[in-house]
């Protein structure tokens, strides 16, 4: 008898909100600069085996800014499975009426995924189990992802997918390494003022793959004086549809998140995430620690916080 074990298989992170190429294509070139921005997540601390990701993403405007270009590479451990994803980006930007910052937007991004586990990390309950490796294996995947986001300078929803063709390029089924299901991601926000130094950015995110938990971040951040990001949010699953894999009972709330980002110079912007588990791991770890960094390679005369309003 063989049973599936099905789950979210894409990285957790919470710093998405500050780079929007992490979680869509069409997101490249939106800053109309050249930016850099990465961050490392540890998650779970203390918990053995715990997750651990790091991300490195740059996008920069080409063609009038009507072209963006985008690279991103993702790293991630979780206890015996591990993954390595490249994927380069590239968005058109259609400009929509006579505002300038009012665009619809297409992406689609290429790469690779190798996707690995080690064996010696794991123990097998029946000795002899030939399905268990012996040694640390991989596999190497292409892969696909794509998206639209309509965006004006106090708006923004879009819509994306990733991990698109990875599961159809398997070439050894007997090996038991994690092979990436679609993700699909659904988000909107906006941004106004609430004084003269003061803006209020609320938005969601909506994360699924069709067979674990529907996930729903629910963020609101405040801006101070155009120098300081200080929110958090609220990550919950959602009934969104019927899945009769999923058992039932499974609590919903999953996570708070506390989130701050400090724009050290014009060209420099540091970030910091902590969160903290609303389950039963909550009672068995130190929370998740999330680490970001953003450089400014070239910047045009947007000032800090200014950037309009999509993952700023």
């Amino acid at each position: 008898m063989s049973l599936d074990a099905l789950a979210q298989q894409d990285a957790q992170y919470s710093q998405y909100i500050f780079n929007g190429l992490y979680v869509s294509p069409a997101y490249a070139g939106y800053k109309q600069d050249f930016y850099v921005h990465s961050f490392f997540r540890s998650q779970w601390t203390g918990f053995p085996g715990s997750p651990q990701s790091f991300s490195i993403a740059g996008d920069v405007s080409v063609a009038d800014t009507k072209v963006g270009l985008g690279m991103m590479i993702a790293a991630d451990k979780l206890g015996a499975q591990s993954s390595l994803a490249t994927n380069f980006n590239l968005a058109y930007h259609i400009p929509m009426g006579e505002d300038d910052g009012t665009r619809l937007s297409f992406g689609v991004g290429v790469g690779f995924i190798q996707a690995g586990l080690d064996g010696t990390k794991l123990s097998a309950v029946q000795e002899g189990d030939n399905y268990i490796p012996t040694s640390a294996v991989s596999s190497l995947f292409p892969d696909a992802r794509a998206g639209v986001m309509f965006s004006t300078n106090n708006f923004y929803a879009g819509f994306s997918a990733d991990n698109l063709i990875a599961q159809n390029m398997q070439q050894d089924k007997s090996m038991l390494v994690p092979v990436p299901k679609p993700h699909y991601y659904l988000t909107a926000g906006t941004l106004f003022d609430m004084t003269d130094d003061t803006k209020l950015n609320p938005s969601f995110l909506l994360k699924d793959d069709r067979a674990g938990p529907t996930s729903l971040d629910l963020n609101l951040f405040v801006l101070l004086s155009e120098r300081l990001w200080v929110g958090g949010t609220y990550r919950t699953a959602v009934p969104l549809y019927n899945k009769p894999n999923l058992p039932g009972g499974l609590p919903k709330t999953n996570a708070t998140v506390a989130m701050v980002e400090f724009f050290v110079t014009d060209k420099l912007r540091v970030g910091y995430a902590f969160d903290y588990s609303t389950t039963s791991l909550g009672g068995y770890n130190y929370g998740s620690h999330e680490i970001s960094l953003g450089i400014y390679l070239r910047k045009g005369d947007v000032t800090p916080g200014n950037e309009k309003c999509y993952f700023r």
